[in-house]
């Protein structure tokens, strides 16, 4: 297009060399602080996946990562928010966001759980929405999960292995566990996303 306009869909280059240096700055901080486990958390892969979708335009790896971040961030969010009012988290596993031995610094660069939403909502937006990245998060995740409880430490229940809502559980056997939550983890934050990104790109 002349004139200096972008073509449609795609997307501005301060929004990939923004990204690019939050990453920057976000990667090797929480590497040093809370190490290479950490980012096994899908929210965490979510930050890598989005830069690469940025840089790429990629509609299905944006749109895999709408979906991965979307609901994470609300109830992120929402736990911390209720907290920071209230004293009382209706979640869990915000818990380190109050916790005044860590820096603050370092602790509001967890604010990405509210950025992340953000850059992949603008990115469908601009580049459009591709329903099979539904298939391909969910199976990142069916990655993911059985792998966080192979090779992480199970006091950090990465993606809640080993309990929901960040707290150990018991009731049910370990494996029979992990498998509800595989399940339980695209019911619940995926195809909400999934299937309400459908009814709005219908609406006229």
């Amino acid at each position: 297009m002349s004139g200096g306009v972008p073509r449609r869909g795609r997307l501005p280059l301060w929004l990939k060399l923004a990204f690019t240096l939050w990453v920057l700055i976000w990667a090797p901080t929480y590497a040093r602080v809370l190490g290479w486990q950490n980012f096994l958390w899908l929210c965490d892969l979510a930050s890598f996946l989005i830069l690469i979708a940025l840089w790429t335009e990629s509609r299905l790896l944006i749109s895999a990562q709408w979906l991965a971040v979307t609901v994470v961030g609300a109830l992120w969010a929402l736990d911390v928010g209720v907290a920071l009012a209230t004293g009382v988290h209706p979640i869990g596993g915000t818990e380190y966001m109050f916790n005044a031995a860590r820096p603050l610094a370092f602790r509001l660069l967890s604010l990405f759980h509210l950025l992340l939403p953000l850059v992949a909502g603008y990115g469908v937006w601009r580049l459009g929405y591709d329903r099979r990245g539904l298939g391909w998060q969910v199976a990142l995740t069916w990655l993911v999960i059985p792998l966080s409880y192979v090779v992480t430490d199970a006091e950090r229940n990465i993606n809640w292995v080993q309990g929901p809502f960040g707290q150990p559980q018991a009731t049910l056997d370990p494996l029979v566990y992990l498998v509800g939550l595989m399940l339980a983890w695209p019911l619940v934050l995926y195809l909400p996303v999934h299937l309400a990104t459908l009814a709005l790109r219908r609406r006229p």
